[in-house]
Formats: C-alpha cells, sequence, structure tokens
C-alpha cells in the first residue's frame, strides 16, 4: 500500500461486512457496527462503483430488482465476500474456545477498521485486545473513532506497526503486551499483500514475543489462478497500489511453518470452508477456490 494512504482494502472490506450484516440471511458473520465505521463519502464511492458495474450488466436489457441483487451479490462474490464472512467468523468462533481455555491475550494483525473491541463486549470482559496497523490506515480508524465519539475500551490497544520495516515484537514489548502469557493472534486479508520474506519474518516476532502454546490463525492464497475473475482481480488490487506478492503451497505449509517454530494445526481448504459455512445457503455465495485458512499453534 501506499505509504500515507488509508488502505482501500481495509475500507473494502468493512464495507463487505457491513453489506452482508444489513442484507442477508441467515448471517456467516454479523458485523452490526462496521456500516458505522465507514465514512459517508467512502460509502458513496464504493455504491456509485457499484451502480456502474451494475449499469453495464444491464445494458440494453429489462432487468427485474430480484436480477440486480443477484448481479450484485455476484459481483460481492468476485470482490472476497465468502472469504472476509467466512474467516472472520473461523477466527471469532475459535477465539471464543481459547478464552475458555484461558487465553487472555488478542492481537488483531492488520486490523484496518476490525470492530471486535466495540461488539464483543462478552469477550472483550476477558482479553487485553491490540489493535496492529499500518500507521496510515490505523490513523484512519482512529479519527473516524473520535468523529463517532466511541469511547475507547481501557483494554484496547493501538500499535502502529508498518510490517514491511518494523519488527511486530519491538511493537508489542512497547505497549502493555504480557510476553509470558498464552496468547491468540488473527492476520486476516495481509498475507498476500507482503513479500515471503516479510510474512515470515512476522511470524518469526511472534515466536519471538509469545510463549508456546499461543495461536495465529490467518489466511493465505495459493498459486496463481488463470479464472477471468481471479485475474481481473488481482489488475484490480495492482492498480490501487496493494497488488498480491505472496502465495503458499498448501502442501508446503506445514514444513514451512515448522521452520518457524510453529505447529500446523488446521488448514481448512476451500471445500471444506464451503461446507462448513456455505453448504446449505440459498444465495450465490461460495468459498473462494483460491483461499485456505491456517491455524498455527508454537511449539
Amino acid at each position: 500500500m501506499k505509504e500515507n494512504q488509508v488502505s482501500l482494502t481495509a475500507i473494502m472490506t468493512a464495507y463487505i461486512r457491513a453489506y452482508h450484516a444489513m442484507n442477508d440471511t441467515p448471517k456467516i458473520f454479523d458485523d452490526f457496527l462496521a456500516h458505522r465505521l465507514i465514512p459517508e463519502e467512502r460509502r458513496a464511492l464504493i455504491e456509485q462503483g457499484f451502480t456502474k458495474a451494475l449499469q453495464l450488466h444491464d445494458s440494453g436489457h429489462n432487468v427485474s430488482n430480484s436480477d440486480k441483487m443477484t448481479a450484485l451479490r455476484f459481483l460481492l462474490q468476485t470482490m472476497g465476500l465468502p472469504n472476509v464472512l467466512s474467516r472472520s467468523r473461523y477466527t471469532e468462533d475459535n477465539l471464543e474456545q481459547a478464552v475458555k481455555q484461558g487465553v487472555r491475550q488478542y492481537v488483531i494483525l492488520g486490523a484496518g477498521l476490525d470492530t471486535f473491541a466495540f461488539r464483543r463486549s462478552d469477550l472483550l470482559r476477558q482479553l487485553q485486545v491490540f489493535e496492529v496497523d499500518h500507521p496510515a490506515t490505523q490513523a484512519f480508524k482512529r479519527n473516524r473513532l473520535a468523529e463517532l465519539g466511541w469511547e475507547i475500551p481501557s483494554n484496547l490497544y493501538f500499535v502502529p506497526v508498518d510490517f514491511s520495516k518494523e519488527s511486530l515484537a519491538e511493537a508489542l514489548r512497547g505497549v502493555s503486551f504480557d510476553p509470558q502469557a498464552k496468547s491468540f493472534f488473527s492476520w486476516l486479508g495481509v498475507t498476500m499483500y507482503l513479500t515471503r520474506d516479510e510474512v515470515f519474518t512476522t511470524l518469526r516476532s511472534i515466536t519471538d514475543v509469545a510463549p508456546v502454546g499461543s495461536t495465529v490463525i490467518f489466511d493465505y492464497f495459493v498459486p496463481k489462478e488463470t479464472a477471468p475473475h481471479m485475474l481481473q482481480m488481482r489488475e484490480d488490487l495492482r492498480k490501487i497500489g496493494e497488488p498480491i506478492k505472496t502465495v503458499f503451497d498448501p502442501s508446503a505449509l506445514a514444513l514451512d511453518l515448522a521452520n518457524l517454530g510453529f505447529r500446523l494445526h488446521e488448514n481448512l481448504s476451500p471445500s471444506e470452508i464451503q461446507e462448513r459455512y456455505f453448504q446449505r445457503r440459498t444465495d450465490s455465495y461460495y468459498a473462494s477456490e483460491h483461499v485456505h485458512f491456517a491455524w498455527a499453534v508454537i511449539d
């Protein structure tokens, strides 16, 4: 991403969560606060883009409202809506279990416009929460929180970090992070935008700062797909300055992680994600074929 620019994918991710919360039933992941975090002018720009795309889809046809909704859902599908929702659900479901087992620190890497600390008061009471993100994106979010007048919980800490230049371990040591306490790290929608070395450096930082038994959940892309919508997505990301840089071979991931001090506990494939979150839905959403979810534990 550009040096002083808020991540556009962070805003789009929040919009996707908001759209789902407001329009879809049943909910895969109910982020009922995401809509408020996106400034009105940003929402308008996103929706203008959708309107233009739908006009192209409707060109020369008398299209019903239900057909337009179907077209919009297909557009959101190609923009990653299923991945955004299912990875968030997967992470928070496993976080709930981790809290029951004594985890008391939650580190959200690449937090973007995450609403956990304001939405999950049931878990917040039992956790110290650390939102880690690029300084520009974090400044954007903090300004928005101030505009909304939301009170910042006393156990929420903002940690500005540029993963391409700074050490996560050093940044966490500068706040009230307890290196002796088992911790839960989420790292969603980030690895694909970093180089392989940057991903591995951050994972090593987690083992440097957190004890054995701590967990990290992250999503990752598999080697390049040639489907037209995938090629278009990659081109769109390149144009906004957030190109795809890293993919992983699922069959080699366990060894990659073992070399960094992790044990791969679970490596969800697209078919497993489909079965768990999308199997009986009547809308057009389905698991993305290029995305896997990894759950790793420090050995």
